[in-house]
């Protein structure tokens, strides 16, 4: 079935239940919250603990990580690797680590006062590999009737396994583009002692490069039930023209990653609360539980899910020729090195083609 694209913040990813279930939280109780996932790329693998203020059943005020956990990964054949704290709250693989088709996984932490939580175990599911990744403009009416939404909307194609059931998760990595400027257009500042707001062209430089790793994540789901052994088509990321990334050309990588039903239907609810709620800050219809326990206190509230999968990727250059619609591009009236985190070396593996 396929599921429509939703936006959450990465700090939300994954990170809750599976079956709604109510339950009554004590008045600013501190929920601990785990963020992350293992696949079969190499690592590093992240995962991030947090704990997570609430007050009734809204989850609001301060985010705090969990400092000084162990935190480790036992596979099913008993093998266990140790996750290293790389800054507060951010635990990681070694970067030789990739999890194993078949195998299963489970999470294990034990905090510094002594509370252990672990994750249910999670098989590692196969994924077919992506054929290509298509995309098309896209011009959208607004309640602005004068400013309608300019974007690029992106498809996976491949062919699903038609002797197992398999669920679908896909997510964009960060995304390069080329950075224009117009340097010849630079006017001096209202301050200058002679000639102030007058021309003064610059010689350097119209074209930079920019990593853009956007604050909000956004992920797609499908499951088979569909298209069971047939070649398919599914929408998979939208990205809005902001004026500046289409310009030129811009880049965007693809993971494409088997994950278990569980995941699934975890996502799928995070997916429902957000068509209600419109965001996963707002007080939640009902909770999410995820697959992750006390060890201690089975009846204790633990957001996350601990997810694992197979990967594969894709990437794909998107050119402003090719696009029907576009948005007004934007002037930037001098150097683009002085926009923040660009730089006029392009990145590594740059290969538009012609």
């Amino acid at each position: 079935m396929f599921r429509r694209l939703v936006y959450i913040f990465l700090i939300m990813l994954p990170l809750s239940c599976i079956d709604p279930y109510r339950v009554d939280l004590l008045e600013g109780e501190q929920l601990l919250t785990v963020d992350g996932f293992i696949h079969t790329d190499p690592g590093p693998h992240s995962i991030r603990l947090t704990r997570t203020d609430t007050y009734g059943s809204v989850f609001e005020g301060l985010i705090r990580p969990v400092r000084q956990a162990t935190v480790s990964v036992r596979d099913s054949q008993g093998l266990v690797t140790f996750l290293t704290e790389v800054e507060p709250g951010l635990y990681q693989t070694p970067s030789s680590f990739q999890a194993r088709p078949g195998l299963s996984y489970t999470l294990q932490i034990r905090l510094l006062d002594g509370k252990e939580y672990a994750s249910f175990p999670e098989e590692v599911h196969p994924v077919p590999p992506i054929d290509q990744i298509s995309y098309r403009s896209v011009r959208r009416a607004t309640e602005n009737r004068l400013e309608d939404r300019f974007g690029v909307e992106f498809f996976a194609h491949f062919r699903d396994p038609s002797e197992q059931k398999n669920y679908y998760y896909w997510r964009m990595d960060p995304s390069v583009f080329v950075l224009v400027a117009n340097p010849e257009r630079y006017t001096n500042p209202p301050t200058h002692p002679t000639n102030p707001r007058g021309p003064a062209p610059k010689d350097c430089c119209d074209i930079c490069y920019l990593v853009e790793q956007p604050r909000i994540q956004q992920f797609a789901i499908a499951s088979d039930e569909n298209f069971n052994g047939l070649n398919t088509v599914v929408p998979i990321a939208f990205v809005e023209d902001n004026g500046l990334r289409f310009k030129d050309t811009f880049r965007a990588e693809f993971l494409q990653m088997g994950i278990s039903q569980g995941a699934h239907r975890y996502l799928r609810l995070i997916d429902q609360q957000l068509g209600i709620t419109g965001s996963v800050f707002d007080q939640p219809p009902a909770n999410i539980r995820g697959n992750i326990i006390s060890l201690d206190n089975p009846d204790e509230t633990v957001l996350g899910y601990f997810i694992t999968g197979s990967v594969q990727r894709s990437t794909v250059y998107v050119k402003r020729s090719e696009l029907e619609f576009t948005a007004l591009p934007r002037i930037i009236p001098d150097d683009c090195r002085t926009v923040a985190n660009a730089t006029i070396a392009p990145p590594a593996n740059w290969n538009p083609g012609n």
